[in-house]
């Protein structure tokens, strides 16, 4: 059995959750981080994170991680933690592809005695009837016998300087209560908000499905309301602040509901449940109304837009943010796209400003390379989206600057004091 002294530790796949994760671990003990993208791999070597989690300092910090897109360095290695995204297809249904794929590559690594950690998000279940028979086939070692399992699911928040891996609590779990004594000890060692140790890796994994269904259907209740004050004359911000008076009301906030989390996880939880035979209505429905918030948004623009007589066919819009939430590049699952080709059925022509995002990325991903600076007086409507530091920082004057001298501003994030823009979601 392994020992905290003999620990030799490897993560595979460094994005938002792996980076920071192999960086705290590669203080303690000897570390590979691999990735299979070797310009990831290059830029981590020189110091550089494009994620913008890990600051330059602290991979120094780092002294035992290494960089590594070679399978085989990672035979060095005894406690494997995979991190890879668990992405939906087009279809909404969970796409296992890269926990697959990493699970055949551990498959041949993984040796006697080894111990392998899962912490990406899935459906309970997913780690002992879809990655450990993988490891099994393609390993010829015999699962609790031969190699162990864990499961501590990620709760990075990207952007978050403030909650970071280490000061989040983080819920463990083993394939046998050694195990799980093990992988709870291995990460106490790192994580300074402690650990939680689940009774087993499938309570583990329904755990972390339900924290961001919890979230989405709370949002998803939020925006409902937005959408009935909205045709009662009423503003949600000001009904939702007197509510939130009272000690146990829940500070939930209407708006756009994307990202790897919040808008994916409730499909891997809706997925199983039908696999059993029961059909989720609250989750789903949840699902729909903030699947359905970026054509509201462009609708209600549109319609504001008529109001003041200003012509929407062969508009010009500016949107202002693009990733999915404030702070950060990630633009995986970002839901402003809903709203930018909701406006182009309306042949309304689009502009998008974004200080955070990769414009080659951005083009790549969604074929919108983002404008450096916006055109003065040239915008029909101004949509402020997401909440960066940046917009934040600029006054009404100059964001109504890039408007016509007859332009509505919408804003979805209340980043305007109650007046200043035209339209509040």
């Amino acid at each position: 059995m392994l020992t905290m002294d003999n620990v030799r530790l490897g993560v595979i796949g460094l994005g938002y959750v792996g980076l920071p994760l192999a960086v705290e671990f590669g203080k303690v003990w000897p570390t590979v981080g691999f990735d299979i993208n070797a310009q990831r791999i290059a830029e981590l070597r020189d110091g550089v994170d494009h994620t913008l989690e890990v600051e330059p300092e602290l991979l120094a910090q780092a002294t035992q991680l290494s960089f590594e897109s070679e399978l085989d360095v990672l035979r060095e290695c005894n406690v494997y933690i995979v991190t890879v995204p668990t992405p939906i297809d087009a279809s909404r249904r969970p796409d296992l592809t890269p926990l697959i794929m990493a699970s055949e590559s551990l498959g041949k690594v993984v040796a006697q005695g080894d111990v392998v950690v899962f912490e990406s998000t899935v459906y309970p279940g997913a780690t002992e009837e879809e990655c450990i028979p993988v490891i099994e086939r393609v390993s010829g070692l015999v699962y609790n016998r031969d190699f162990f399992a864990g499961y501590s699911p990620e709760r990075i928040n990207p952007g978050d300087k403030e909650h970071r891996v280490t000061t989040i609590k983080k819920v463990t779990a083993g394939s046998t209560p050694e195990v799980a004594e093990f992988v709870d000890a291995l990460y106490w060692r790192v994580i300074t908000a402690g650990t939680y140790r689940a009774s087993s890796i499938a309570v583990a994994e329904a755990a972390k499905v339900i924290e961001n269904t919890q979230r989405d259907v709370n949002i998803a209740l939020i925006n409902e309301l937005a959408m009935i004050f909205n045709r009662l004359g009423l503003d949600t911000e000001a009904v939702l602040e007197a509510a939130g008076t009272k000690w146990n009301f829940l500070p939930f906030r209407p708006g756009l509901v994307g990202g790897h989390c919040i808008g994916v996880d409730p499909y891997y939880l809706t997925h199983k449940a039908q696999q059993v035979g029961y059909h989720p209505e609250v989750i789903l429905s949840g699902r729909r109304i903030n699947d359905g918030m970026g054509a509201y948004v462009a609708g209600q623009l549109v319609k504001q837009m008529i109001k003041r007589r200003i012509h929407v066919q062969g508009a010009r819009v500016l949107v202002m943010g693009l990733t999915f939430k404030e702070n950060c590049p990630d633009l995986r699952n970002t839901r402003v796209v809903d709203i930018i080709r909701e406006l182009a059925d309306y042949n309304i022509a689009v502009d998008v400003l974004e200080p955070h995002v990769d414009k080659e990325e951005s083009e790549r991903e969604y074929g919108i390379r983002p404008v450096v600076e916006p055109e003065t007086g040239a915008y029909d409507a101004v949509i402020l989206a997401v909440a960066h530091r940046e917009f934040r920082e600029l006054s009404v004057e100059r964001i109504r600057s890039w408007g016509k001298p007859k332009h509505v501003l919408y804003d979805l994030k209340y980043l305007l004091p109650k007046g200043e823009s035209d339209l509040r979601l």
